[in-house]
């Protein structure tokens, strides 16, 4: 799991990183299997893929959608949104049911496979999938089932995220890094086990965060505050420390510093 944080973005394979994560969480799920239907996933696409134009972002889009949701019945799990298994790639493929997110990273795999240019979109409350071709793009909503998301569509995610109308900025569209599209994932998993009050498992999920993006000071604060929670102190202060080392004159630091005070008055 380190290697991946010393990797440069571009040299990590989203899916198969994605799966790595997947087993860590899951060490006894059927991960050969899991990988096996990477590899069939990536197969069609690539012999699909060479029918297609790759100038025509729909007839892409189509492709994608009849691959994965159609033939392989990948979709939103509306039931049990919640549910961690929807965020573990592994429990995905077996299940046949994910969250955007997870989704998102099959489509990203497929569409990489059959030579196109794809990539994250951390879209406002909902991740969604970019397909470009020089300076156009269409976005594919994969818990939609792959829909394109029209203009106006965009607007109707931000009115659900801001409660009112908003700018749709080009920003919002931009393409999201392997990285910050796997943190995402982990992150989905770390809230959900720490909202059911599971601290432990949720650790464990932002030290694999951890170990991916180093760099990234919010999770070092993440970890700080549960595990303040849970009385480990020094480990606390330890990660606290870390956040002020990567981000010494942000807005959290005068609070970070007086929690580290507060904490060695404690341990004294």
């Amino acid at each position: 799991m380190e290697a991946i944080g010393q990797l440069d973005d571009d040299d990590i394979d989203l899916a198969d990183a994605a799966l790595h994560l997947a087993r860590r969480a899951q060490p006894d799920a059927d991960w050969q299997e899991a990988r096996a239907q990477l590899s069939t996933i990536a197969r069609a696409a690539a012999s699909l893929g060479r029918e297609i134009d790759p100038q025509d972002l729909p007839a892409c889009a189509a492709m994608l959608a009849w691959l994965l949701h159609d033939e392989m019945s990948l979709q939103g799990d509306r039931l049990t949104y919640d549910d961690t298994a929807n965020a573990n790639l592994i429990m995905v493929l077996e299940r046949r049911r994910g969250l955007p997110v997870a989704l998102g990273i099959l489509w990203i795999h497929a569409a990489r496979a059959a030579g196109w240019d794809a990539y994250g979109v951390n879209f406002p409350g909902h991740f969604l999938v970019g397909l470009a071709f020089g300076q156009r793009q269409v976005l594919l909503d994969a818990f939609e089932g792959g829909t394109i998301v029209s203009a106006e569509g965009l607007r109707a995610l931000l009115m659900q995220t801001h409660g009112r109308r908003v700018a749709l900025k080009r920003e919002l569209l931009a393409g999201m890094t392997p990285r910050a599209v796997l943190l995402r994932l982990q992150g989905n998993i770390a809230s959900r086990l720490e909202q059911g009050g599971q601290t432990a498992r949720a650790l464990a999920t932002l030290r694999d965060m951890l170990r991916i993006a180093p760099a990234e000071a919010t999770i070092w604060l993440d970890a700080a505050r549960l595990h303040q929670q849970s009385h480990e102190l020094t480990a606390a202060l330890d990660c606290y420390d870390r956040f002020l080392a990567l981000a010494p004159d942000s807005q959290a630091a005068p609070r970070v510093r007086e929690a580290m005070a507060a904490l060695r008055g404690q341990m004294n």
